[in-house]
């Protein structure tokens, strides 16, 4: 609403911005004049604000950051050790959980280093750079800790497969297609075997600590 947004203005400058002494703030304050636009391109000009007076959006955001500074610069004793109100009652755990939260995804700096960072690491790029740091750091994770590096140099040794022994099951029409969707296969079917076997290993780890004393399952039976 064009009044609305004309009242916000003034609002702003009087109560926050005061980049005008009260009695130079008439033109502004005249919401109903046919020349309140050049008024208000005028002091957008007279604020330094970067951008064009049809830029509402834009205009709106930038001035309420203006507000916001000067506000602060008025009271930085009392806003200084405050806390938002949706984190006074968020624990520590919580916050470490999620490092990503508050950052600034917008800022170029880090635009730059996220995109830096996925181009060493060769990952794929996204329009999210925040989507990107957390692939950035589930590859550091999986593939750059200690223990991951370890464990990627054990020697694993393999049997050679026979793709044309396995029955897929369906065609996509495409010989290379079926080749892949062979191997994808066998690679889920290998995770699945993983899976399982953890399982059996969280299961005795269980029942080795709820079991009789008296009960040895390497054994077979129960007693002595």
């Amino acid at each position: 609403d064009e009044t609305e947004f004309r009242n916000f203005i003034v609002w702003l400058e009087d109560q926050k911005i005061r980049h005008y002494k009260i009695e130079d703030r008439g033109n502004l304050r005249n919401i109903h004049s046919d020349d309140w636009p050049k008024s208000f391109e005028k002091y957008m000009k007279d604020v330094n604000c970067p951008f064009k007076i049809h830029e509402r959006q834009e205009t709106v955001d930038w001035l309420l950051g203006l507000a916001v500074r000067l506000e602060y610069g008025d009271n930085a004793d009392k806003y200084k050790d405050s806390t938002p109100d949706g984190a006074k009652n968020t624990d520590n755990t919580a916050k470490s959980a999620e490092p990503l939260i508050n950052l600034d995804v917008n800022n170029p700096d880090f635009k730059a280093g996220v995109m830096a960072l996925a181009n060493l690491l060769q990952i794929q790029r996204h329009d999210d750079y925040l989507v990107m740091l957390k692939a950035i750091r589930i590859l550091v994770q999986e593939r750059l800790t200690q223990d991951a590096i370890a464990k990627a140099g054990q020697a694993k040794e393999g049997l050679p497969v026979a793709l044309e022994k396995h029955i897929l099951g369906f065609d996509t029409g495409d010989a290379v297609l079926n080749e892949a969707a062979q191997i994808l296969r066998l690679l889920h079917i290998e995770e699945l075997r993983e899976l399982q076997t953890k399982i059996n290993e969280a299961i005795v780890a269980v029942q080795a600590i709820i079991a009789d004393p008296k009960t040895d399952h390497r054994l077979g039976k129960v007693g002595r």
